[in-house]
C-alpha cells in the first residue's frame, strides 16, 4: 500500500456528497468554487450599476470599478486613482452595490455609484467642506458631484474635497 487514499471518481465523490449533506452538487457550483471557470461577469442592477458582494479590500472595489458600464469604468478607475494618491492607505470596500473609502478608525467619508447617465459621488460629510460638493442630500451633512460623460472632472478640486472628507469623523466602518 502507497498510503494514498484510493482516487475515486466525480461522481462518487458527489454522490457521497449527497448522502452526507442531502444536497444535490453541480458542474456549476463546483465550477464557481474555482477562478476563471464558470466565472460570470456581474449583474448590471437599474441604472448600470453593478452587483458586487459586499466585501473589504482593494479587490472587489477594482471588480465594481471593472463592471462598470462604458465611459463610466474609465471614470471610476480616474476616481479610484486620485483617491488612492490623495489618501495613501486609504480603507476599501463595496457595501450596497457601490465602493467605499475610509480611514481606519474614522470612518468612510466617500462612496460612488453608478446611475443610467452619470456616476454619483457622495461625500458623506460633504456640508463641512470648504466649498461643498454642488448636489444636496436630504440628509443634512451629506453633498453629492454627479459627473456625467461629457462632464470634465476638476481634479484639483476633487483631490480638495477627498483630502478634507478624508480629514473628519466618517462612517462607521
Amino acid at each position: 500500500m502507497s498510503g494514498k487514499p484510493p482516487r475515486t471518481s466525480t461522481v462518487a465523490r458527489k454522490s457521497a456528497d449527497r448522502r452526507r449533506t442531502g444536497k444535490a452538487t453541480s458542474r456549476r457550483a463546483d465550477a464557481s468554487k474555482s477562478p476563471g471557470r464558470g466565472h460570470r461577469p456581474p449583474v448590471l442592477l437599474s441604472g448600470g450599476n453593478p452587483q458586487i458582494a459586499k466585501a473589504y479590500g482593494d479587490a472587489p472595489v477594482q471588480a465594481y470599478i471593472a463592471a462598470m458600464p462604458g465611459w463610466k469604468s474609465n471614470l471610476g478607475r480616474r476616481l479610484d486613482a486620485l483617491i488612492e494618491r490623495t489618501v495613501p492607505g486609504v480603507c476599501k470596500a463595496v457595501k450596497w452595490n457601490s465602493p467605499f473609502y475610509g480611514v481606519e478608525g474614522q470612518g468612510w467619508f466617500l462612496s460612488f455609484h453608478c446611475f443610467t447617465k452619470y456616476v454619483k459621488v457622495a461625500f458623506f460629510r460633504g456640508a463641512l467642506l470648504h466649498s461643498a460638493p454642488p448636489g444636496t442630500s436630504k440628509h443634512k451633512s451629506v453633498r453629492y458631484l454627479d459627473i456625467h460623460e461629457a462632464d470634465p472632472l476638476d481634479e484639483a478640486q476633487f483631490a480638495a474635497w477627498v483630502l478634507q472628507a478624508s480629514e473628519l469623523p466618517g462612517e462607521h466602518m
